[in-house]
């Protein structure tokens, strides 16, 4: 029998790298969309894993969609169960942890292809620098008794782990060319008007970095797919 993921996402559902490496993994998947009034499930034990997407809202954002998914989130990690946390993702499992999310000092963004260096205590989940895709206008303090895997020049907390089968990437390894296309074009964002990292050149970008980018999150995701 196949094991469950719950898919929490924000924004229009598209393929994705994640849901489809790991449907070929051999998962199912169920997808909610808190801001379309979808409601989170109280049964935990439907699913084993939850992967948590980003969006254009905040952690800070005082609403009820956004408390209420932060009371859920902070429930599935208290329960010790597998939790991927994307960008927006990961900064929900920073806070259920107990480390602010905030703007950056300079209030500067990422967004595009930006260089991640792995940190002293990796090991084998980022043995090396890569680009890897940002869009993104917070960051978030490293939470306590998390390892910190990568950091990068403006934001230092870039990958976390709480346990083996709890990660937090500010990054987005879901991303296609595709997606990336599309939120150009969606216009529900400000941040390309404020970086010098122009559409054109993430496309160009995209045709450098995608095809390692790929590869590093199939076996990352293989890795923590073991842990359940």
């Amino acid at each position: 029998m196949k094991k469950t993921i719950l898919y929490i996402n924000h924004g229009d559902q598209h393929e994705d790298r994640v849901s489809r490496i790991l449907g070929d993994l051999g998962f199912d998947g169920v997808w909610i969309n808190p801001r379309r009034e979808m409601t989170l499930p109280e049964e935990l034990d439907a699913f084993c894993a939850v992967v948590v997407y980003g969006g254009e809202h905040s952690v800070n954002d005082n609403n009820r969609q956004v408390l209420a998914e932060q009371q859920w989130i902070n429930r599935w990690v208290s329960a010790s169960r597998p939790y991927l946390g994307l960008c927006l993702g990961a900064q929900f499992l920073a806070r259920a942890l107990g480390a602010e999310v905030k703007h950056h000092p300079e209030h500067l963004v990422e967004t595009g292809y930006i260089r991640v260096e792995p940190a002293i205590k990796a090991d084998d989940l980022i043995t090396h620098p890569m680009h890897v895709y940002h869009w993104h206008n917070e960051g978030f303090d490293l939470p306590p008794d998390c390892e910190r895997l990568a950091c990068s020049v403006r934001y230092p907390n870039q990958a976390f782990r709480y346990r083996p089968h709890i990660l937090g990437f500010q990054f987005h390894p879901e991303v296609t060319p595709a997606i990336m296309y599309h939120w150009f074009n969606d216009g529900g964002h400000d941040l390309v008007r404020r970086t010098s990292t122009r559409p054109e050149r993430q496309l160009r970008d995209a045709k450098r970095f995608d095809p390692a980018i790929e590869n590093w999150t199939q076996e990352m995701l293989k890795n923590w797919a073991a842990n359940f």
